[in-house]
């Protein structure tokens, strides 16, 4: 995956518990903030979430504004962060959220490379649990988890 997708800045671990459309908001402005998108794509990952939830199991999930705001997208980027307790998403757990701004077919590349780094809740697990921005850094960058 290209550094300029993922910056180390855009990755915060250990965050205190919030309710999913905090965590939604918290990504959104990172998101803006980065220069991958402009605010009305916040707008557009809330709404996403509320129709059809982005959660993905395995203590993951993956906000990202509905097709309609896809407008907002400068260029591609996505933003991490891992909570120790469990976020409450539409009733399944998550610790492991990640923000995407993609336009056309972008984002079925970054999901590609996030299914492929983490297969299972122990995987989420063991990454957030090394509670280390670089450890996520990496694997993003194919570099391995434990690097």
């Amino acid at each position: 995956m290209a550094n300029e997708m993922l910056k180390l800045e855009n990755i915060i671990v250990n965050l205190p518990k919030e309710t999913s459309d905090e965590a939604i908001t918290r990504c959104g402005r990172m998101l803006v903030d980065g220069g991958y998108a402009e605010r009305g794509y916040v707008e557009g990952m809330l709404a996403r979430d509320h129709s059809f939830s982005c959660g993905i199991g395995n203590l993951i999930a993956i906000p990202h504004g509905e097709k309609e705001y896809k407008r907002f997208v400068k260029k591609a980027g996505l933003v991490v962060l891992t909570y120790m307790d469990a976020i409450d998403w539409h009733g399944k757990p998550v610790n492991l959220v990640i923000g995407i701004a993609a336009q056309g077919e972008e984002h079925l590349d970054i999901l590609g490379n996030i299914t492929d780094n983490i297969d299972t809740e122990k995987d989420v697990l063991d990454l957030i649990g090394q509670k280390s921005r670089e450890a996520i850094y990496k694997m993003f960058n194919g570099e391995g988890a434990g690097a």
